[in-house]
């Protein structure tokens, strides 16, 4: 049992699974003076209902923080070692030093403070359901954002998911800047062009 006045702090991350775009980490520690109603996993919420509760969280949680590592990074690193990597960021933004870090899944970056990996913790622990709620908003932005520069893509849509759609425009499109060249389907896109 974690003691109640202990100084958690939660950690998830967004954007491990698409062949674009960055992977974003947010930390968050939450106030037990002001508690949020209608934390959940971030897959669970409307885009609306993300987009509410983060600004309730930026607003009354004790401290938080976002965090990313770029394409460059993942495709340097890998995905888990960068995901770890924006996770460690995050966690290192924080105005408060937690004295435990509860992190969705089984992986923990190294951290100055005792991390424990929690399965499904988006859906069982306040904190990290708060920070899957920031991770998710900031990388929906980003993609937003993205698909401004690369319209061809429908980055709007399935944010740089795999979905038919995105496999699709890239074999049309060929990859762009904000593609993860790591990964299969870049890849192979890719290869084609050099071939031809």
């Amino acid at each position: 049992m974690i003691p109640a006045d202990t100084l958690r702090c939660g950690v998830d991350e967004a954007g491990r699974g698409p062949l674009a775009g960055p992977v974003i980490a947010a930390a968050v520690i939450l106030d037990p003076a002001q508690p949020i109603k209608g934390l959940a996993d971030s897959k669970q919420l409307s885009a609306s209902r993300r987009e509410e509760l983060a600004v309730a969280i930026r607003t009354r949680a004790q401290a938080w923080a976002v965090a990313s590592a770029t394409v460059e990074e993942i495709d340097t690193l890998n995905i888990l070692q960068a995901t770890l990597l924006a996770m460690r960021r995050a966690v290192a933004g924080l105005a408060i030093a937690p004295q435990l870090v509860l992190v969705d899944g089984l992986h923990c970056p190294p951290l100055d403070a005792p991390a424990r990996g929690v399965v499904r913790g988006d859906s069982t622990v306040a904190e990290i359901a708060a920070a899957s709620i920031l991770a998710k908003v900031v990388r929906d932005a980003e993609m937003q954002m993205l698909h401004g520069l690369h319209p061809q893509y429908g980055f709007d849509r399935h944010k740089g998911y795999p979905t038919a759609a995105h496999l699709a425009a890239l074999r049309a499109h060929g990859a762009s800047a904000a593609h993860r060249q790591s990964f299969a389907p870049v890849r192979l896109v890719m290869e084609g062009e050099r071939r031809t």
